[in-house]
């Protein structure tokens, strides 16, 4: 499962049921990745497969429990399928530890009972991936619950879904043979909390990609901030308990 660069380093989330949700979350994106240590958090940068979305992690040190003095960052690859496998199993109320030493990685969950598996290490390699260089017109903070009700809505209708934004509100639409479907999240609405719009903007996305982030995001945080502009990728950012943030970038489908 992984691969490390130093001879053992410790980390304790305090909630494993949580910690499982976060890996859900990211695994809809990437089987592989590596979970970078640094002195400052923990964090993972990945692209799915056809490299139309990415995925972007960051928990800093102090949501942790306990947390490794790094001099320099340690990359441990991580197969998200069998970490979920475990991580599944996590009781409510228990913390969770990863361990490395040597060729293993040794994965406790403490709660009523104490359980540990020892996974052997494999080798992953990183790929520096930069900030996506978008100047966003839209941005729009709203409940992430509501937000998965619209996608559900629009994947009845069409397989892509487009973004507008307007004066007044955020809209999201969809139209095929099957028919055509329109959700407002209005300017001072109940559940759109914040909203920012420099100018009328227009995109559509993957109703795939949506479903699949929204329907795992939403369990961890109760809040997304939606920001995009014309003819430019998505951006889904999930506030995580403790600081961290679990955000989504998706490309644009081109109309």
């Amino acid at each position: 499962m992984v691969v490390v660069l130093v001879s053992s380093v410790r980390l304790t989330y305090p909630d494993g049921k949580e910690w499982y949700l976060i890996m859900d979350a990211v695994a809809v994106l990437v089987e592989e990745s590596a979970l970078t240590v640094t002195k400052d958090g923990v964090k993972l940068r990945a692209l799915d497969p056809s490299r139309t979305a990415m995925v972007d992690l960051y928990m800093p040190r102090t949501a942790f429990d306990e947390y490794p003095d790094v001099d320099q960052d340690v990359n441990i690859g991580v197969n998200f399928s069998e970490v979920k496998k475990i991580l599944q199993r996590a009781g409510k109320g228990s913390s969770v530890t990863f361990e490395v030493e040597e060729n293993s990685l040794k994965i406790r969950m403490s709660g009523k009972v104490t359980r540990t598996i020892k996974l052997p290490l494999i080798d992953i390699p990183v790929e520096q991936l930069p900030t996506p260089k978008v100047v966003f017109t839209v941005t729009a903070k709203l409940a992430s619950d509501a937000l998965r009700q619209a996608v559900r809505d629009v994947e009845v209708i069409a397989d892509a879904a487009k973004f507008e934004g307007k004066e007044d509100g955020l809209y999201i639409r969809a139209s095929s043979d099957r028919g055509e479907t329109e959700i407002k999240f209005e300017k001072g609405g109940e559940v759109l909390f914040e909203y920012d719009n420099k100018e009328t903007a227009t995109a559509t996305y993957s109703v795939d990609y949506l479903s699949d982030i929204v329907n795992r995001a939403f369990q961890i945080s109760d809040i997304v901030t939606v920001e995009f502009a014309t003819q430019k990728p998505l951006a889904l950012t999930f506030e995580i308990s403790g600081g961290g943030t679990l955000a989504y970038f998706v490309a644009p489908r081109i109309e």
